[in-house]
């Protein structure tokens, strides 16, 4: 059962925006998909690899993070707060030395940045430009 984009949401983007949402929702998918497998390759690793890999699992939602916050002002749509709140509680997650729970929202923020970047194709799609 696939998700329908919310026809008034869709209306109601511009195409400079859906462009970049679209462009920026695909990086950012890139992102999570690259920190959630990193996760869980780093639940496979000695006690003292996993304070170093959990660092660098951080730094790299941190990364994501400031990406979404690019795209927040570039690009508004109210799914990217839900986005930030799921790479927020993540981040903690992660500091607090459980980051194998921590995919639990990635896939969380995963999913809402594939229906932004669905809503966006759509748009795009039926103005001919995708």
């Amino acid at each position: 059962m696939g998700h329908r984009p919310n026809r008034k949401r869709i209306l109601s983007m511009n195409t400079k925006s859906a462009i970049i949402a679209f462009s920026q929702s695909e990086k950012i998918k890139a992102g999570l998909i690259w920190a959630s497998q990193t996760i869980e390759a780093n639940m496979g690793i000695s006690e003292p690899e996993k304070r170093g890999s959990e660092r660098i699992i951080s730094a790299l939602l941190n990364m994501i993070a400031n990406e979404i916050h690019l795209v927040m002002k570039m690009a508004p749509h109210e799914r990217w707060d839900a986005v930030m709140k799921h790479i927020d509680t993540a981040v903690v997650m992660v500091n607090s030395n459980v980051a194998h729970d921590a995919t639990f929202h990635l896939s969380k923020a995963l999913s809402q940045v594939t229906s932004i970047g669905h809503e966006s194709m759509t748009l795009l799609a039926e103005k001919n430009l995708l």
